[in-house]
């Protein structure tokens, strides 16, 4: 990387890091500052803090990959978002307001009991703790792999800054940071979608490359067939996506946290709504630039992998032969898709379709061909290495930007998605601190404590979180698309939280202890649900046959926010029905 990048990296995180400190100055005295920022945030902040939350580096890392991939279907992931803010907004942030709680669990024991909640913040922090293990590892990757660093160092010093910076300055900090942190992130969106598209061939217009991007699948944002079995279409995105949604906007104490700190009920109903109608737009935007990197890729050969380390040990290994044979084969079948992309493009402007959907299937069988080259490179990577991991999506956009971006964009693309880890980090041990504290230590082990124990008891938890998230983030590396991964792991849990939650509020009548039960019950089910395929695996491999108990259950993971979180007020509603724990 340039002299001149690492001045524009190193000066816009100064600048950021900087004017969180300062807009957060005094703000950090006493509990109500350092976790709710005295409650003087206003709607734009609001919406800007929930929204970096939620777009860490792993989506401005990996979104592109996707795209570049499995094309824009992962969009339909949010299309029960818009719905989930407004529920959010009429329904939980007027109880939250009105209770003048520090965290959501709290509500949850005045309207159960503390094992109720305890056992909603227990799950809360067992994903959030790991997710922000995830956070921590996204911009690692891109530091180890522009200075050849060791990525479990890297990790250990990128969580370390933001730890610090976190316990210095609190919530405030941490909102007022993360609004000048999207503002550049979303600028270097926009340059970066607009360098993919003006590097295309001359004659090759952008509509050339959407038309391209189309024909080879990767414009595949809306899909309304109803199967249960496929990750990502119209109606995963609109039910169980409404679900996660509802769940981790309204119960996750790393979003409700950014809300509580609002100036009333009603900036912060503006800011869920604002994010509610600008996420859609803005991972579509995201999601199109990798299918635009596809695009670009057709007429500009890629490496056979984007992980250049492994690809640079491989050539050094005793099968360096045999991979060498396998680059020449892919340089040969990608100058082969450059060679049918151009037919394709001269057929469209000629209009002749003939000879355009000639030149389309030629370019789809290259692409097969490429994609079996490629396969096979990776069999070899790990014959030359039998621990790498040949999965390369995270890296596809940052080896973009490294190689064929100009100067100075270099360096602010890099802080981008840095800045993006900071902020959505931040918030985690941020909400982990205030959860451990509110709702274990001030309740369960000091609940006499003054205001300055617990204030310092938050600081040093926040160091204690971010020592846990860089262990985690040691284990992050084998879990392929980082985007899907902590999507994944919050789905595990957010269906059986959020059903606990909507009993609270709308089963009245439902008592303590049936909602616990149904709630270990609901958890036990998705665990299952997740499971079970790896158990009758585990099981087939030594001969055993366990289908009838364990069947291989292919369930798409947003689903898992619905099964968590029905099947739970059902039950409730039976047990409190049946008076079972009444006898």
């Amino acid at each position: 990387m340039n002299t001149f990048d690492w001045v524009v990296l190193i000066l816009t995180q100064l600048l950021i890091v900087g004017y969180g400190l300062w807009k957060s100055r005094g703000g950090g005295r006493n509990m109500k500052g350092y976790l709710l920022g005295n409650n003087e945030m206003k709607w734009f902040t609001i919406g800007l803090s929930i929204m970096a939350t939620q777009a860490s580096a792993i989506t401005f890392l990996s979104a592109p990959g996707l795209g570049y991939d499995d094309g824009m279907r992962f969009v339909q992931f949010y299309f029960g978002l818009p719905l989930a803010m407004v529920v959010i907004s009429s329904v939980i942030v007027p109880i939250y307001r009105r209770l003048s709680v520090f965290t959501a669990y709290e509500y949850l024991e005045k309207r159960f009991d503390l094992r109720t909640r305890a056992l909603a913040a227990f799950l809360f922090l067992l994903q959030r703790g790991l997710a922000a293990g995830f956070t921590i590892f996204a911009p690692s990757l891109i530091l180890s792999t522009l200075l050849g660093w060791n990525i479990y160092w890297t990790n250990f010093f990128t969580g370390l800054v933001v730890i610090i910076y976190t316990v210095t300055g609190g919530t405030k900090a941490v909102s007022q940071t993360q609004k000048i942190q999207m503002g550049i992130i979303l600028i270097g969106m926009v340059i970066a979608g607009y360098m993919v598209v003006s590097k295309l061939p001359v004659g090759v217009s952008f509509g050339d490359a959407v038309n391209l991007a189309g024909k080879m699948g990767k414009l595949n944002v809306v899909d309304f067939k109803i199967d249960l079995t496929t990750k990502y279409n119209f109606w995963s995105g609109i039910i169980g996506g409404f679900f996660l949604a509802l769940s981790y906007f309204g119960t996750d104490q790393s979003q409700v946290q950014r809300y509580l700190g609002g100036q009333s009920t009603a900036q912060s109903r503006l800011g869920l709504l604002f994010n509610g109608m600008i996420k859609i737009p803005m991972q579509f935007a995201i999601l199109f630039v990798g299918a635009m990197l596809f695009v670009f890729y057709m007429f500009n050969a890629p490496p056979i992998s984007f992980k250049q380390n492994l690809v640079e040990n491989t050539r050094k290994s005793e099968y360096q032969q045999e991979f060498k044979k396998l680059e020449k084969d892919y340089e040969r079948a990608s100058l082969e898709k450059k060679a049918y992309a151009l037919r394709m493009v001269d057929a469209r402007h000629k209009k002749d379709a003939a000879k355009e959907k000639e030149a389309v299937d030629n370019l789809r069988a290259a692409e097969k061909k490429a994609k079996a080259i490629k396969a096979q490179a990776n069999k070899v990577m790990v014959k030359a290495d039998a621990t790498a991991d040949t999965n390369d999506t995270n890296y596809i956009f940052i080896g973009y930007v490294m190689k064929y971006l100009p100067i100075g964009l270099v360096g602010l693309l890099i802080s981008v998605i840095i800045s993006a880890s900071m902020s959505s980090t931040a918030s985690e041990l941020n909400a982990l601190a205030s959860t451990t504290v509110i709702d274990v230590y001030k309740r369960m082990i000091n609940p006499n404590g003054t205001d300055q124990q617990y204030l310092r008891m938050s600081k040093i938890l926040t160091v204690g979180w971010g020592l846990y998230a860089i262990v985690l983030s040691m284990f992050a590396n084998r879990l392929g698309a980082l985007i899907e991964a902590v999507n994944l792991i919050g789905s595990l849990v957010y269906g059986t939280i959020l059903g606990i939650f909507l009993v609270a509020f709308f089963l009245k009548k439902v008592g303590a202890k049936e909602v616990f039960w149904a709630g270990i019950f609901a958890e036990l089910l998705v665990i299952y649900c997740h499971t079970s395929k790896y158990i009758n695996a585990f099981f087939a491999d030594q001969g055993v046959n366990v289908g009838w108990i364990f069947p291989k259950l292919e369930i798409p993971f947003l689903w898992y926010n619905v099964i968590g979180c029905l099947p739970l007020i059902f039950v409730a509603w039976l047990f409190h029905k049946t008076k079972v724990f009444r006898r």
